[in-house]
Parts: C-alpha cells; sequence; structure tokens
C-alpha cells in the first residue's frame, strides 16, 4: 500500500510546459503514474504528451477531479501555486521548485494549517512507492518494491541508500524526500505517522542532516510512540560550523545542529545508526523476523 500516493492518485502538474516540468511528466508517466492534467497560464486548450492543459487548478480539479499536485514553477512564482492548489481543493502538493523564501514559507505554512491539504517540500525530489506511482524527479531504476519505508531531507543519498535497500531483496514500501529547507510541509514526525500505520511497511530508515532539529524531534517521536524497527543515517559529519552544506537547512549555527547531536539523539531513542549507506542492509537483515 505505501503512503501519500498510489496508482489511483488522480496527478496534475503545475509548469507542465516548461523545461523540467515536461520532461519529469514524461518520466512520470512511463512509470505508470496517472498525469489527468496540466497547468500552464495561458496555455489552457492545448495538450502536451495527450494530457490536457488548463489555465487554473480550479479548472484541472474541476474537469479532471485531480487530487495530487507537483509543482516545478519557477521560485518567484511557487508561492502562488501552492496557495492555488490548496484553495482548489488538492489533497497533496508536491513542490520541486527550490528557493522560495524562508519568510513566504512560513506564510504559507501558516495557511495551510487551516486546511486538509499536505504539503510536501519545496525542495523535495517527491515521493515513490515502487511498482506503482511517483510524483517527483527520483531515478525509478533505483527503487524496487518491498517492506522499507525510507524517509529524507537529503536527496541523492537517499537514492543511493534506498539503492542498496533494493537490491538486497528488502525493497521499499515508499520513499519519501521532505527537502532540506528550514521550513518545510511535512517533516519527519508527518511520515512516521503514515509509516506506523502503513501495514506494507515493516521497518523505517530517516536520512537527517546537520542543521536545525527535525531529527532530534523525530527522535523522541520515535521513543514514545513507534514500535517498529528504526534506522537513521545523519549527513555532514565533517561539515565545519557556519557554513551552509547542500540545503538551505543544512547549516550549524551556533553550535547546535551538529551531526554528534542528532547521532546522539537516535541513539538515545534506541533508533540504530549507520555511516555508511550500504551498512542498512546488515541492519535491517538482522531486524528481520
Amino acid at each position: 500500500m505505501g503512503i501519500l500516493i498510489n496508482k489511483e492518485s488522480r496527478v496534475l502538474v503545475q509548469g507542465i510546459t516548461g523545461r523540467d516540468g515536461s520532461f519529469h511528466t514524461q518520466e512520470m508517466i512511463r512509470y505508470g503514474t496517472n498525469i489527468c492534467a496540466g497547468v500552464s497560464p495561458k496555455k489552457g486548450g492545448s495538450n502536451l504528451f495527450g494530457i490536457p492543459v488548463f489555465n487554473t487548478v480550479f479548472e484541472a480539479k474541476k474537469k479532471e477531479d485531480v487530487d495530487t499536485s507537483i509543482i516545478f514553477v519557477p521560485a518567484p512564482f511557487a508561492a502562488d501555486a501552492i496557495y492555488e492548489a490548496a484553495d482548489a481543493g488538492i489533497s497533496l502538493i508536491v513542490v520541486i521548485t527550490e528557493g522560495i523564501p524562508v519568510h513566504e514559507m512560513m506564510k504559507i505554512k501558516a495557511y495551510l494549517g487551516t486546511r486538509r491539504t499536505r504539503l510536501l517540500g519545496p525542495n523535495s525530489p517527491g515521493v515513490i512507492n515502487p511498482g506503482e506511482a511517483k510524483v517527483g524527479i527520483m531515478p525509478a531504476q533505483f527503487f524496487k518494491k518491498g517492506g522499507c519505508g525510507i524517509v529524507s531531507r537529503s536527496g541523492t543519498l537517499t537514492y543511493e541508500i534506498a539503492y542498496h535497500i533494493s537490491e538486497s531483496g528488502i525493497g521499499c514500501s515508499s520513499v519519501v524526500g521532505i527537502g532540506g529547507d528550514p521550513i518545510k510541509g511535512m517533516d519527519f514526525i508527518d511520515c512516521l505517522k503514515l509509516f506506523a500505520q502503513d501495514e506494507e511497511t515493516k521497518a523505517i530508515v530517516l536520512v537527517g542532516e546537520i542543521g536545525g532539529d527535525d531529527e532530534e524531534r523525530a527522535a523522541r517521536y520515535v521513543a514514545k510512540y513507534i514500535k517498529k524497527p528504526v534506522f537513521g543515517f545523519i549527513a555532514g559529519r565533517t561539515a565545519p560550523p557556519e557554513k551552509r552544506m547542500g540545503h538551505a537547512g543544512a547549516i550549524i549555527m551556533q553550535g547546535r545542529g551538529t551531526a554528534e547531536e542528532k547521532i546522539q539523539a537516535f541513539q538515545l531513542a534506541g533508533i540504530e545508526v549507520f555511516f555508511e549507506p550500504s551498512e542498512v542492509v546488515r541492519l535491517l537483515q538482522e531486524r528481520q523476523p
């Protein structure tokens, strides 16, 4: 079953006629994702890859009953695209766009707190349920169906870990990239709750990185509520203080958010920590019934 999406999800692409939007739309269609509509202002009434294009999300929702949106809109217009999708009643919004200002995301997060819309991202690679659907930019060949759920702040590191898990035969139930920005929609805890309820998910891998306190909060949640085996990886163990590494949120400030603090929090919560991506396979195999 997995979480967030499945083969029945009816997906809308906002920014479908742009370079990235059109390329990844083709990749998602090739994977089997149910892409039902696209939105590109002033291009409504056209057709791309056999998909109807609309001027607004409201039109797409009315005509095609879409429930999931993926946003490839450039950063200056991405906030408006998120508001439009939420106001149209989209259940899940996946934001690939990076570079949305923090103050805009603070407003968006507060606004979505009054609605039933889930937001993944910004700066997210998306979500994939292997063998069913992907709403994002993940390279599909790294993911095979199985029982391990992955939630990550990283991008390419997630692909490497998922590859090892998939090649081992254990496989993945769902892989979710929450994005590395300091202010975002869904976080580790939101995904942990869903994985805990998913019968297909037998174990969970958290891929964190330096900066912020998302991992520490997730560790406390795991210790209190999660009964399934949980494994953790922290990227950026050699990063110098005050220097941003990769993501906007990956920065150690005033001695806080270090890899050591996060690893210790994981270990205190009973989360088994691994230090090389391939090590996770041995840990998962040891915990299999």
